[in-house]
């Protein structure tokens, strides 16, 4: 085998140059394995190398980054969007050190370093049908609620976060054995209004903050150490009980009157959806509904009997659908069924 570097032959199989120590190949994003030069598919799991290890130029513009189920959603809401207010929540993530790691390195080794990285933060964005808006050297901007909007924004984006940080954990170690860097990132969040300008052609959407958006997104990117997710109190409270934080107090930001309260993001909470916080809180009396109650419990009373059942529930957003089937599976289910929830 050819050192690409200093064109010394070595032996097949080997890792890294036996007369100048560079690395060879690259590594798979989908397994984590280690890719010889010239491979068109990953040895161990048979992955399109061309799909997971993009070139850097597939990172300018967000139509050639983000995934076409999402890209047409994007373009067939895009009239109704335009100058609409939103509320959003902001990920920011970069590669901790990117100059110290990347300045003095060839740059097809620099681009084996970082177009990893940017894709597993990517991945983890379009996993929860977040938008990553740009792409910033060594790091991404990600929004959640626009302009595909969710309710759940903030949830969805810190549980991006948690992917995040998991995702390119799983490739720091084969990082460190091909290249010798150590690799970890940092990410912050915060939510807030924005008002969307346009969305182009190209996907890229031009907004504009409400307040300090963005900028307090940036500062609690700013502030994380690698390896952590920082957000503010507006992400906490709107994603209450769906995560695991630990406060970190009052923190001075520059250009604020005052210190805000910040939390460190550790994990997924024990709450996985609206009805069941709104039940940790104290549901009002549940009534009305004694007729779809009856239709249930007849479909229970068949399965029971050996006719296997199935029951569509429809109705319009708010009518109490989700209502309905937590109250029918809390109490009136027999008690040795499984219920499985998605």
């Amino acid at each position: 085998m050819k050192c690409p570097h200093c064109e010394a032959d070595n032996r097949d199989r080997v890792k890294f140059c036996e007369n100048c120590g560079a690395a060879f190949g690259s590594v798979c994003l989908q397994c984590g394995a280690t890719v010889l030069p010239g491979k068109r598919f990953c040895g161990s799991c048979g992955t399109a190398l061309s799909i997971l290890n993009p070139p850097l130029e597939s990172f300018t513009s967000p139509q050639n980054y983000t995934p076409q189920y999402l890209a047409e959603r994007i373009r067939g809401a895009r009239e109704t969007l335009e100058g609409e207010r939103k509320q959003v929540t902001v990920l920011l993530a970069d590669l901790r050190g990117s100059l110290e790691l990347l300045a003095d390195r060839d740059p097809e080794e620099a681009r084996g370093i970082l177009d990893p990285v940017l894709a597993r933060m990517m991945e983890a964005v379009h996993r929860f049908e977040g938008t990553v808006n740009q792409v910033m050297g060594d790091g991404i901007m990600a929004l959640f609620g626009a302009p595909l909007g969710h309710e759940d924004h903030a949830v969805r984006g810190c549980y991006a976060a948690l992917r995040m940080q998991e995702s390119v954990s799983a490739l720091a170690e084969d990082l460190r054995q091909s290249y010798g860097v150590s690799v970890q990132i940092r990410i912050g969040l915060n939510s807030g209004d924005v008002v969307v300008r346009s969305i182009g052609n190209d996907l890229r959407m031009d907004y504009t903050a409400v307040g300090q958006t963005t900028h307090l997104a940036g500062r609690m990117e700013q502030l994380a150490h690698p390896g952590q997710i920082f957000l503010t109190e507006a992400t906490f409270r709107l994603a209450e009980g769906f995560i695991a934080v630990k406060p970190l107090g009052p923190v001075p930001i520059k250009g604020l009157p005052s210190p805000i309260p910040i939390f460190e993001l550790t994990g997924p909470g024990p709450i996985r959806s609206r009805l069941q916080r709104a039940a940790a809180r104290g549901l009002t009396r549940f009534v009305g509904r004694e007729i779809e109650l009856a239709e249930l419990l007849g479909a229970t009373e068949e399965a029971l009997r050996g006719h296997g059942q199935v029951v569509a529930l429809v109705g319009e957003p708010g009518v109490g659908k989700s209502r309905l089937i937590y109250e029918f599976t809390a109490d009136r289910l027999p008690p040795e069924w499984r219920v499985l929830a998605v």
